[in-house]
């Protein structure tokens, strides 16, 4: 283990590495939900059951995990993986909570190439949907009680939520925001508290890591555009993708707007309700819900792959899948690996921890926004947005309220907040439930 990576480990054992690799594919396999779900799922099983990181330390984490471009769970659990067992661990960590997703995002969208929509696939979803609608409430009550410490972190997250949810802030701006204030209402205190040192990481070290890890995400993506030639739809989708992961700030829900908009009405690769099917897809699988990506690339590349090299559209659409896969989570091993050896100096900074503190609480605001956003969805067809001046609210139809979903939904919320069942159990129950409510003629 790297030195690193063991500093200030918890009274808990470090775990082996096999036992870590078992936690992280069930993390993997477990991570419905978005964000919200993901990260609370990741706190339950990290920091409350196993102890492997502490709780300052999990948040100081979120907090550099959601300041950088990319799906911030996933490069929550590659910083884990990194501080127990250094890159090693990371790039468990990170692949595991990717790969199982990713699987079931390919297999559904050749099904979706070849058959279109299947029924029995959108009745399963819909159980899955009602039974994360549970676990991403649960996630939000969890993480704002451990948050939320004053009446300042309360008007903070307040704040946030009412920013990002009717005035529709970009997602950094709140943050820059919320940090402000907390670094600020630092400089007003005692000053008693004194900084921790902490050992000092040589600059060669992270120069060699940004250009190993640079390295890893072009070279083969350089290689594919001499191949099959710079306007092909290879070179295209591996060329919008990176220039996607350097821009998502703010996680998949700050970007899909922008990344629908481009893939529909410039590249073409979709049609507009194609995308929404996406999207639909991604939010009801694991993984985080940035997998959209690797649909479009599936479609893009089965549809526009022209036989280039003598692939057949399916294969042509798996290699399709693969470029975007590289090119969206590729550059996320990069920041974690380049910056995470930075993470320990947050805490120990009073007016530094101060804005992490804030950036916390105002996060908890954003997770709400999520969570109200996926509630609607869920539930209702149709969700009008209506905008009054600089406010905006999203208002659902109330004809449109789907029965079965709010019947599963309730279910769902029994077995986790009633019954004190698991997720696996959750989310089974709801799925069968959902294809019986479907024989049924529901």
């Amino acid at each position: 283990m790297s030195r690193q990576a063991s500093e200030g480990m918890e009274a808990a054992a470090a775990p082996s590495f096999a036992e870590a690799l078992h936690i992280w594919l069930k993390i993997g396999l477990l991570s419905f939900g978005g964000p919200a779900g993901q990260i609370a799922l990741m706190h339950k099983v990290l920091v409350d059951e196993k102890r492997w990181i502490d709780e300052p330390r999990y948040l100081s984490a979120l907090n550099f995990c959601m300041l950088l471009p990319g799906p911030e769970a996933m490069q929550l659990a590659t910083y884990v993986g990194w501080r127990l067992h250094g890159v090693a661990g990371g790039l468990a960590a990170g692949l595991l909570f990717v790969l199982p997703g990713s699987m079931v995002v390919l297999a559904l969208s050749m099904l979706y190439a070849a058959f279109g929509k299947l029924p029995v696939a959108e009745a399963l979803f819909l159980g899955v949907k009602a039974a994360v609608l549970a676990i991403v409430i649960e996630a939000l009550l969890r993480v704002a009680k451990r948050a939320l410490k004053g009446s300042m972190d309360w008007m903070i997250a307040g704040a946030a939520f009412v920013g990002i949810f009717m005035l529709a802030l970009p997602y950094p701006l709140i943050v820059l925001a919320a940090g402000l204030v907390g670094y600020f209402r630092a400089m007003g205190s005692s000053g008693n508290e004194k900084a921790v040192p902490v050992a000092s990481v040589p600059l060669s070290s992270t120069l060699r890591t940004i250009a190993l890890w640079l390295a890893i995400w072009i070279v083969p993506l350089a290689l594919v555009t001499y191949l099959f030639g710079r306007g092909h739809v290879m070179a295209e989708l591996g060329w919008f993708f990176s220039k996607l992961a350097v821009v998502t700030f703010g996680g998949a829900y700050a970007v899909l707007a922008y990344m629908a908009q481009d893939v529909v009405e410039h590249y073409r690769w979709l049609a507009p309700l194609e995308m929404l099917d996406g999207l639909g897809l991604a939010e009801t699988t694991p993984g985080p819900l940035i997998l959209v990506t690797e649909f479009v690339g599936y479609l893009a590349a089965y549809r526009h792959g022209d036989g280039a090299l003598g692939l057949a559209p399916w294969a042509s659409g798996m290699l399709g899948a693969v470029v975007t896969l590289w090119a969206t989570f590729a550059p996320c091993f990069l920041w974690i690996f380049a910056g995470a050896p930075y993470v320990e100096r947050l805490n120990t900074e009073p007016r530094l921890k101060s804005a992490l503190a804030a950036i916390t609480a105002a996060v908890v605001g954003v997770i709400l926004n999520l969570t109200i956003w996926f509630a609607l969805n869920v539930l209702f067809a149709n969700v009008n947005l209506v905008t009054a001046g600089p406010a905006q609210l999203h208002v659902p139809q109330l004809a449109s309220l789907s029965l079965p979903a709010l019947m599963l939904s309730v279910i769902a919320v029994v077995m986790l907040f009633v019954l004190h069942r698991g997720v696996i159990l959750t989310l089974a129950v709801c799925g069968a439930t959902a294809l019986g409510l479907r024989w049924l003629g529901m």
